[in-house]
C-alpha cells in the first residue's frame, strides 16, 4: 500500500502552519549563522590582536636578552605543529587551539637557531561568550517561532473558519435550503476593503439568491398555470360525460382523466414547494393501513407484515405516499409487487428492471423518465415531498441481482408496538 499522510494534514490551516514554521526555521537559522560568523570573528579578532601584541613585547625582550614573560616561550610545549612550522619558515602568524584542555589563542614568530617565539592568550572567556550568543539564538528563535506559529494560527483559523461556514452554507443550499445564506458583515459594508473570502461568501449569497428567485418564479409559474387548467377541465369533463358512448368517448375521458390528474399533481407539488404544508398527527395502524392502500391500487400487491405498530403519523399523508409508491411498482415495475411493514419501515418491491441511475443518485426529477417509460415523474415527487413534510426518510435503491425497485421508508413519531396478526 502507498505512503498516504493523515487527513488532517490537507486542512488549509495545517499547510499554512507547516509553511510559516519552515519559513521561521530558515529565517531563524540564516539570522543565527550571521550573528554567529559576525561575533565569532569580532571576539576571535580582538584575542588575536592582543596575541600579536603579546608577541611584539616579547620578541622585543628576546631580542633585548631579556627574561620573556608569562605565557611567552621558545618552543613552548603544546605550540601547534603547523604554526610553528610557519613561524621557522620566517613569518609570523596566530592560531585558535586547546592548551591544558582550555581554549587558546596562539601566536609565533621566528627566532635564531631555527626556532619559533611564541605565545598564548587565554581565549576562554570568548569562548563562553560565543556559546552563550549561541544559545541565546537557539532559545530567542525557538521563542520567536513558537510566537510566530500562535499569531499565524490564529489568523489562518479565522480565514478558515470563514471559509467552513461558507462551505457548510454551500451544502444547505445543495441540499434544497434556499434560504441559507453566508451573510459575511464584510460584504455589507461598502466603505470597507473586502478580502478573497468575503468576496467568494457574496458571491455565493448573491448566487443563492439568484437561484431562489428563479425557482419561486417557476413554482409560481407552475401554481398559476395548474390552477388556471382547473376550471376548463372541470367543463371539458362535464362535457366529455354528456357525449354519446363509443371508443372517441373514451378516449376522450380518459385524456380529460389524465390532464386532471396531472393538474391536481401540479397543484400539489406547488402546495409542496411553498412549504406551508401542515401535518396533522393521529396514531395509526401501520398495517390495515397499507392494506388499504394495496385494496385502493385494484392490482395484486403482496402485504408482508413483519411487525406492526401504532405510528404517530398523519394517515392521509402516509397512503398517499404509499398510493404513489404502490402505483410506480406497478405502472414501471415487473410482479411480484410487495409491501412489507417491518415496524416504522415501510418497504414496496418490485421485480422490474429498478430505478434509473440518475433517480437513485439525484432523487425523482420532475417531467424525467427514462426511454419509453409512460409518465411525467411527479409521482415520486410528490411522494418524497409528502415524506419530508411527515418527517420520514424515503430511500430508492435497486436489488441488485434479483432485479427490482426497492423504496424504503422510514417513519418518525413510533408510538407503541402492535404484535403482528396470525395468519
Amino acid at each position: 500500500m502507498p505512503f498516504r499522510l493523515p487527513a488532517w494534514t490537507a486542512t488549509l490551516a495545517w499547510k499554512a502552519a507547516a509553511f510559516i514554521a519552515v519559513m521561521c526555521c530558515a529565517l531563524a537559522a540564516l539570522l543565527g549563522v550571521l550573528v554567529h560568523v559576525a561575533v565569532t570573528n569580532q571576539t576571535v579578532g580582538q584575542a588575536r590582536e592582543r596575541a600579536l601584541t603579546r608577541l611584539d613585547d616579547a620578541t622585543k625582550q628576546y631580542e633585548a636578552g631579556g627574561r620573556l614573560g608569562p605565557g611567552a616561550g621558545i618552543d613552548p610545549p603544546g605550540l601547534p605543529r603547523r604554526l610553528r612550522d610557519l613561524a621557522v619558515g620566517g613569518e609570523r602568524g596566530t592560531m585558535v587551539g586547546d592548551h591544558d584542555d582550555r581554549p587558546t589563542v596562539w601566536a609565533a614568530g621566528p627566532a635564531d637557531g631555527g626556532r619559533a617565539i611564541a605565545v598564548q592568550v587565554d581565549y576562554a572567556q570568548g569562548a563562553r561568550t560565543i556559546d552563550g550568543l549561541d544559545r541565546a539564538i537557539v532559545g530567542s528563535s525557538v521563542l520567536a517561532i513558537g510566537a510566530t506559529l500562535l499569531v499565524g494560527a490564529f489568523a489562518v483559523t479565522r480565514v478558515t473558519r470563514r471559509l467552513h461556514q461558507t462551505a457548510r452554507v454551500a451544502r444547505r443550499i445543495s441540499a434544497g435550503d434556499l434560504d441559507a445564506r453566508v451573510n459575511d458583515p464584510r460584504t455589507h459594508d461598502e466603505g470597507r476593503h473586502q478580502d478573497e473570502v468575503a468576496t467568494v461568501s457574496g458571491a455565493l449569497d448573491t448566487m443563492a439568491s439568484s437561484l431562489q428567485g428563479k425557482l419561486l418564479s417557476e413554482q409560481r409559474f407552475t401554481a398559476d398555470v395548474a390552477h388556471e387548467l382547473r376550471t376548463p377541465l372541470t367543463g371539458l369533463h362535464a362535457a366529455a360525460e354528456l357525449l354519446p358512448p363509443g371508443r372517441p368517448t373514451e378516449l376522450v375521458r380518459d385524456r380529460v382523466a389524465t390532464l386532471r390528474t396531472l393538474t391536481e399533481d401540479l397543484l400539489e407539488i406547488s402546495r409542496l414547494d411553498s412549504r406551508n404544508e401542515r401535518v396533522e398527527l393521529d396514531a395509526v395502524l401501520l398495517a390495515p393501513l397499507a392494506e388499504r392502500v394495496v385494496r385502493a391500487s385494484g392490482a395484486e400487491v403482496e402485504v408482508r407484515v413483519v411487525r406492526d405498530i401504532v405510528a404517530e403519523t398523519d394517515g392521509r399523508r402516509l397512503e398517499r405516499v404509499l398510493g404513489n409508491l404502490v402505483g410506480n411498482a406497478l405502472k414501471h415495475g415487473a410482479p411480484p409487487v410487495s409491501l412489507t411493514v417491518d415496524g416504522p419501515v415501510i418497504t414496496v418491491r418490485d421485480h422490474g428492471p429498478g430505478f434509473p441511475g440518475y433517480l437513485i443518485e439525484h432523487g425523482p426529477q420532475r417531467f424525467r423518465t427514462e426511454g419509453t417509460t409512460k409518465g411525467h415523474g411527479l409521482g415520486l415527487t410528490i411522494a418524497l415531498g409528502q415524506a419530508e413534510v411527515l418527517g420520514a426518510q424515503l430511500r430508492f435503491s435497486n436489488a441488485g441481482e434479483a432485479g427490482g425497485a426497492v423504496a424504503v421508508l422510514t417513519l418518525p413519531h413510533v408510538a407503541s408496538p402492535q404484535s403482528p396478526p396470525s395468519s
